[in-house]
């Protein structure tokens, strides 16, 4: 019996602009639907394996809940860990600010993973990618202009590399797309490997 594309089709469990917006640059073909789960970090939890639980854990779900919606689920997480703490989002400017004091003349790390569920044959294809970020030092006024630009409200680590943030950020070692929240090199390199795609020969390119 022959499959349609819905039957082959890329599920990415997310809620994330970025995340969609990076696949769709690269000529992948997917629906979005957003996973609710839990993204809290469990006590003494090292910030790879959280990230790389929830990343499963939005996989599975919109899988169980979506189940006719593809073959392959997506879902990834992100986590900017500063000397071995997860700074999560900002609760408010002061909070944003302090993370930004913290960050302020430090290298500090951003690891993603991504958790791809094949529901036709059961099986998980998972990765984590880290980067180092260096981050120089932040004058006072420049912290607060940066949160008054609003950039900070919703972002982990209360900055975000590819916006206005990039400002702030000296140098990374290891992946760029890392950073905004998806290592398109590695997801990318894994779904051709499944079948699930095909980077030349096959994409559509979106080109400004």
């Amino acid at each position: 019996m022959e499959t349609t594309p819905r039957d082959n089709g890329i599920v990415l469990a997310s809620a994330s602009p970025r995340r969609r917006e990076m696949l769709e640059r690269m000529g992948v073909v997917f629906v979005t639907i957003p996973a609710d789960v839990a993204e809290d970090a469990g006590e003494a939890e090292p910030p790879k394996d959280f990230v790389l639980r929830v990343s499963s854990d939005k996989a599975l779900a919109v899988a169980q809940r979506n189940p006719g919606a593809g073959r392959w689920f997506i879902g990834s997480d992100t986590a900017v860990v500063c000397e071995g703490a997860i700074m999560g989002k900002p609760e408010n400017d002061a909070h944003a600010a302090r993370m930004l004091r913290r960050l302020s003349g430090t290298t500090h790390e951003v690891i993603s993973a991504y958790a791809i569920y094949d529901q036709l044959r059961s099986d998980w294809t998972r990765r984590v990618v880290r980067t180092e970020v260096r981050v120089r030092a932040l004058t006072q006024d420049e912290i607060q202009g940066y949160i008054a630009s609003g950039e900070p409200a919703d972002k982990a680590g209360a900055y975000a590399i590819q916006g206005l943030g990039a400002f702030m950020v000296s140098g990374i070692c290891g992946s760029y797309t890392n950073v905004v929240g998806l290592p398109l090199s590695e997801i990318l390199a894994d779904l051709e490997e499944l079948g699930a795609y095909r980077l030349f020969g096959g994409a559509q390119f979106i080109c400004e």
